[in-house]
């Protein structure tokens, strides 16, 4: 790739670790009455070890939410790390809406066959909030009866989950529409707060929105943790993501409210999380105990029905687990790689 296309795109990754980049074209096959047109997908590779991470960004979010992530496992020689915008918000494409989490699990499945990411037992995939339900899409083993010769083919490009090592769905939910994707009561303001958000276009106006829907209060108010200049971490992280709004284009409201459909409509069976669980060889749920945007009562219901997978909840926790906890996040994630690995070679 030519330095002036390098270029064309702003990212707050740093770009002595990344090693690829650009748009990946998707093209989609409607019906004949109402034909998708293609649309592509932006992305990042960081890295070029071994060990290779998908990151799926949850609503309405870029990739530069992984920022942590990024700057952590990128600098690491043993990891390939793959960070994308979702249709629909930052560098890639707004296609018309409405979303589907089964459609945005298809465009990571075109992503990876792109990249040459096809090799069997060869990542690790992270999602969190709607990139976990986009997750659940992504590693779908059922194919419905009765579809025609286009549906077929959409379905099978979803039978990849023998690619996957291991799985960590973070702050997510199987779904269940409409009752299960409605936050809990203390979240009802934050829902509406985030309808309201997607009109702001004035970042200092949207950011104080933002930060109050991610995180909860008492952590907020705290002070945060080895900051020379003494801040809170309310603070901290309004000048975090003030950084990352400078230099992330403004969503267009199609892409926002397509999105946030896709989340109030997913909805992935019981019978298929018990055969994802049984499949990968490595599965961690992780949940905030004040997670005001998706209920930690839906991470419970995932590990009913996902019986072999590994149950978390930390404390005094919101919903924005990767940024909370930068360090402990990181640290379960490179556990969890390595048991998967483990797991995978019958070493456990």
């Amino acid at each position: 790739m030519g330095e002036a296309l390098q270029q064309q795109w702003t990212s707050i990754h740093d770009p002595t670790t990344c090693t690829r980049k650009g748009l990946c074209p998707v093209k989609k096959v409607g019906g004949q009455d109402s034909p998708t047109p293609s649309y592509s997908l932006y992305f990042e590779q960081h890295g070029t070890g071994p060990i290779k991470v998908v990151f799926i960004m949850g609503l309405n979010v870029s990739c530069n939410a992984w920022a942590h992530q990024v700057k952590h496992f990128g600098r690491l020689p043993q990891y390939s790390i793959l960070v994308f915008d979702n249709r629909g918000v930052g560098n890639s494409d707004t296609p018309r809406g409405p979303y589907s989490t089964s459609g945005m699990a298809e465009d990571v499945i075109v992503l990876l066959d792109f990249l040459g990411w096809t090799e069997k037992r060869s990542l690790h995939l992270v999602g969190l909030s709607l990139g976990g339900m986009i997750a659940q899409g992504a590693l779908r083993t059922s194919i419905p009866h009765n579809v025609d010769v286009i549906t077929l083919r959409i379905e099978l490009s979803y039978r990849i989950p023998e690619r996957f090592i291991s799985l960590t769905l973070a702050a997510t939910t199987a779904g269940g529409f409409p009752l299960c994707n409605i936050p809990p009561d203390a979240g009802m303001i934050e829902l509406k707060s985030s309808c309201r958000v997607q009109f702001i276009r004035d970042p200092e106006k949207r950011v104080p929105y933002v930060v109050e829907m991610c995180f909860n209060a008492s952590w907020l108010d705290a002070t945060a943790k080895n900051d020379a200049k003494g801040r809170t971490n309310r603070e901290v992280q309004t000048a975090l993501y003030n950084e990352r709004a400078a230099l992330t284009r403004v969503q267009k409201p199609l892409g926002a409210i397509s999105q946030m459909w896709a989340g109030f409509t997913h909805h992935v069976q019981a019978e298929r999380l018990a055969q994802i669980s049984k499949t990968i060889p490595k599965v961690v749920i992780l949940t905030g105990d004040e997670d005001h945007l998706i209920r930690p009562a839906n991470s419970a219901y995932l590990k009913k029905h996902m019986a072999e997978a590994e149950y978390i909840v930390w404390k005094d926790t919101g919903h924005v687990v990767n940024m909370q906890h930068v360090e402990r996040f990181n640290a379960l994630l490179e556990g969890v790689f390595q048991e998967g690995q483990a797991r995978m070679e019958g070493r456990i």
